[in-house]
C-alpha cells in the first residue's frame, strides 16, 4: 500500500501547481482592475479594450500587475490556499460560532458545511436504499421474465436520457403538490439515478452463471426460488458491489442536484448561495466536501464488499 504514496502525492502536487497557473489567466481582468486603481500601469490602460483581449495576452503584458492574483475577495478561480481556509472557516469557525449561539439563544444561526454535508448524506442514503431495492427487484424480474424484459428494460434505458437538471424541479413541484415535502422528493431523485446502475449490473450477474451450473441445477429439479437463492444470487455478489460503487456516487449527485430548488439545506443549496453572492471559494468547498463524501461513500462500499466476498469465500 505504502508503494502508491509516492504516486499519489506527486499527482496531487502536479494538480495544484496547475491550479496555482490556472488561476493567473482566469482572475486576470479583476487582478488588472485593481491595479489599475492602485495607480499600477497596465497594458491595454481601457477596461473595454482589456475586455477584448485574450487573457494570455493580458497576463504576459502585465506580469509586473499580477501580484493579487492568488488573493481576490471575489475572483473567478479561487486559489488552493483560499479554498482550503473557505473549507476551515466553514467546518470549524461556522460549527463553533454555531453551537455558541445556540446555547446563548436557543436557535442555531450559523450552519457549518459540515451541517449541510449531513443533510445531502440523508436524502443520499435514502435515495441509495429505494434506488438499491427498486433495482435489485427490477433485475430479478427482467432475468426471470422475457415479456418484462421486453417492456420494461427500454423504458429504464430511456428514463436516462432525461437530464436530471430539469426532471428534479418538475419531481419537486409534483411531489409539493400531493403534500410531499422535506427529504423525500431529493430521496426521490436520488433514486432515479442510482437505480439504473444496479438493474444492468444485477442483469448481468444474474446471468453469470454458465450452463453446466443451470443443468446441474436442473438435474437436481430445483425449484426457480432455489435457483435464485442458490446460484445466481451468490455469482451476482461481485456485479451487485461493482453497480453499488457506482449508484451510491450517482445517489449523491441526485441529492445534490435535488437540493438545489428547495434551498432549504444541503450542499446544493450551499453551493447555490455562493453562487448568487459571487462567493467562488463557498462553491469550491462545498465541491470539496461533496467529493470527500463521496470518496467515503464508495470506500464504505468497497469494504463492505471485501468483508461480502471474504466470508462467501469469493476474495481475490
Amino acid at each position: 500500500m505504502t508503494r502508491f504514496i509516492p504516486p499519489l502525492v506527486g499527482v496531487l502536487l502536479a494538480l495544484f501547481a496547475l491550479w496555482y497557473i490556472a488561476v493567473v489567466p482566469m482572475n486576470v481582468q479583476d487582478t488588472l482592475t485593481r491595479a489599475e486603481r492602485a495607480g499600477v500601469t497596465v497594458t491595454p490602460p481601457s477596461a473595454v479594450e482589456r475586455r477584448d483581449t485574450g487573457a494570455l495576452a493580458l497576463v504576459f503584458g502585465n506580469t509586473h500587475a499580477l501580484g493579487e492574483s492568488w488573493s481576490l475577495d471575489r475572483p473567478r478561480l479561487p486559489a488552493p490556499h483560499q479554498v482550503v481556509a473557505e473549507l476551515y472557516k466553514s467546518t470549524v469557525d461556522e460549527e463553533l460560532n454555531g453551537r455558541r449561539g445556540l446555547a446563548r439563544s436557543g436557535s442555531l444561526s450559523t450552519r457549518g458545511l459540515l451541517h449541510h454535508a449531513l443533510i445531502t448524506l440523508n436524502a443520499t442514503a435514502l435515495g441509495f436504499l429505494i434506488g438499491t431495492g427498486l433495482g435489485i427487484l427490477l433485475a430479478v424480474g427482467i432475468v426471470h421474465s422475457r415479456v418484462m424484459e421486453m417492456s420494461v428494460m427500454p423504458w429504464a434505458i430511456v428514463s436516462q436520457t432525461i437530464p436530471i437538471v430539469a426532471l428534479a424541479p418538475m419531481i419537486i413541484v409534483v411531489l409539493y403538490s400531493v403534500g410531499v415535502q422535506g427529504l423525500l422528493p431529493k430521496a426521490v431523485i436520488s433514486a432515479y439515478l442510482s437505480f439504473f446502475p444496479v438493474v444492468v449490473g444485477m442483469v448481468k450477474g444474474l446471468r453469470s452463471p454458465d450452463s453446466m451450473q443451470m443443468d446441474l441445477m436442473t438435474t437436481y429439479s430445483t425449484s426457480t426460488r432455489d435457483r435464485l437463492m442458490k446460484l445466481r444470487l451468490p455469482a451476482s455478489t461481485p456485479y451487485l458491489f461493482a453497480s453499488l460503487k457506482i449508484a451510491i456516487a450517482a445517489s449523491l449527485v441526485g441529492a445534490i442536484v435535488g437540493e438545489l430548488p428547495v434551498q432549504k439545506g444541503g450542499l446544493g443549496a450551499r453551493m447555490l448561495a455562493g453562487s448568487y453572492y459571487g462567493q467562488t471559494a463557498q462553491i469550491w468547498a462545498a465541491l470539496i466536501m461533496a467529493a470527500a463524501l463521496a470518496a467515503v461513500l464508495v470506500w464504505a462500499i468497497g469494504a463492505a464488499e471485501r468483508a461480502t466476498l471474504k466470508r462467501m469465500g469469493m476474495a481475490q
